[in-house]
């Protein structure tokens, strides 16, 4: 098992990993002057069977995931994070410590959930998305792809959010936002459009 990315995410998901008792044989990062860390060996594109993706970067983390094949990832979760059983979470995603995944959630590939973030019934969640620590998102609220929701921001039930739309740290969403907008404030109000990914 590696991890792509000596970090300081690198660290967390090493922790989640010893916590799950699942052996981690080295890091993986694009940075040839590092050699080891946490006192693990680092590779440079290395082939690997199993791995999971330790960058907090949204667009990073995809474009590494177009390096490998579905397979080669694992789904990680801290064992006091909360899912519920019926729940479903993809490839390359993973639950940090104290986080709570509520019914009929979907959550897409290579998705941060952050420590002690909430994710209420019926949400769904695109991949590379990040939800940050202490986050919440209330019932069927839908993610857009690679969209990155700020610490202890607010998303009421029902909205929808479009894909690598940025939900400032401590925002409110109370209504639905398009595509690629930077939102901040309580009530979130935009404050950046962009056009592309």
């Amino acid at each position: 098992m590696y991890i792509y990315g000596a970090s300081g995410h690198g660290k967390v998901i090493l922790d989640i990993l010893r916590l799950n008792e699942i052996c981690v044989s080295g890091f993986i990062d694009d940075n040839s002057n590092i050699n080891t860390f946490c006192d693990h060996p680092v590779q440079q594109n290395s082939s690997v069977d199993k791995l999971i993706i330790a960058i907090g970067d949204n667009r990073v983390r995809k474009f590494i995931s177009t390096k490998y094949l579905d397979n080669n990832f694992i789904k990680l979760f801290h064992p006091r994070s909360i899912i519920a059983n019926d729940s479903t979470i993809n490839i390359g995603s993973v639950t940090m410590a104290g986080a709570v995944v509520n019914s009929a959630v979907t959550i897409g590939k290579h998705v941060i959930i952050n420590s002690n973030a909430t994710v209420e019934h019926d949400c769904e969640i695109k991949d590379f998305a990040h939800i940050s620590p202490g986050s919440t998102l209330c019932g069927n609220v839908s993610i857009g792809e690679g969209t990155h929701i700020g610490a202890n921001a607010v998303v009421i039930p029902g909205i929808k959010i479009g894909k690598w739309c940025r939900v400032g740290a401590g925002a409110v969403v109370i209504s639905d936002l398009p595509d690629y907008c930077t939102v901040v404030g309580n009530p979130a109000r935009i404050i950046k459009m962009g056009n592309e990914a």
